[in-house]
């Protein structure tokens, strides 16, 4: 396990069943189910004020989401999924670096242009394994464990807030991730009709980290000492930006 702080001290924003029923799958048990706590937000996280004042000035922000091992329904917990607005300037979005410290997390990212999926794609990943969201891709986090689920991320801090309209409109991503009762914790993926086209869902491997540098065996906090590192987040017009990692079919 890595512990990057207390969060038993911190207070976070809370996300119940009834914050994002719109995205939900299984409609027929949301009619009769209570609200309960989904997941944990904890956001513009340091280790010391000096840290704060650091991440302040390189204009980033480091957050941790703890996600439980709840079922909505037949489909496994998830976040509400978003998407960042666009770099001024540039028609691309801002990129995300996350990475998973405790649990398994299902990453799942798709690039739409309204009511059609240009690309979707999963990214299964454990503890220690990191995940870049490209700019132009909506995500959200899916845990399908019986674990609860911790991740942190470096974001840039200049946008004020995530997009959500555009998944509550349509009633969540292009696929819902549901159990499979035939595999223990399996999951089989279910297309949502809202979108008018949607891809075959493929798999892409953890740690593909383009060409920023950042090393794989290290948490990602440790970047406090070298924040240059994460100018791609605030930048990523001035960088490639390439799907390379390798597929598992």
């Amino acid at each position: 396990m890595i512990n990057i702080m207390n969060l038993e001290k911190l207070r976070p924003d809370v996300r119940e069943l009834k914050d994002i029923e719109d995205v939900v799958f299984d409609k027929e048990w949301l009619k009769t189910a209570k609200s309960f706590e989904l997941y944990y937000m904890y956001r513009d996280l340091s280790e010391s004020e000096e840290e704060h004042d650091r991440i302040f000035a390189n204009n980033l922000r480091y957050d941790i989401t703890v996600i439980f091992p709840k079922m909505l329904g037949n489909e496994f917990n998830k976040t509400f999924g978003h998407d960042h607005p666009i770099v001024p300037g540039t028609s691309i979005t801002y990129p995300e670096l996350y990475e998973v410290l405790e649990g398994e997390a299902i990453f799942l990212l798709q690039d739409s242009a309204d009511e059609k999926i240009k690309d979707v794609f999963a990214i299964k990943a454990k503890a220690e394994d990191k995940v870049v969201i490209p700019p132009n891709y909506e995500h959200l986090m899916i845990n399908a464990s019986d674990k609860e689920l911790k991740t942190c991320n470096w974001i840039c801090r200049t946008f004020g807030s995530n997009i959500y309209k555009p998944f509550k409109l349509r009633h969540g991503f292009c696929y819902y991730a549901t159990i499979d009762p035939s595999i223990s914790l399996g999951v089989k993926w279910i297309k949502n009709e809202n979108y008018t086209s949607v891809p075959e869902l493929r798999f892409e491997q953890p740690n593909n980290l383009y060409d920023f540098k950042i090393e794989e065996n290290k948490p990602i906090y440790d970047l406090i000492n070298n924040m240059a590192k994460l100018e791609f987040l605030e930048y990523p017009q001035n960088h490639e930006w390439s799907l390379n990692a390798t597929r598992d079919k």
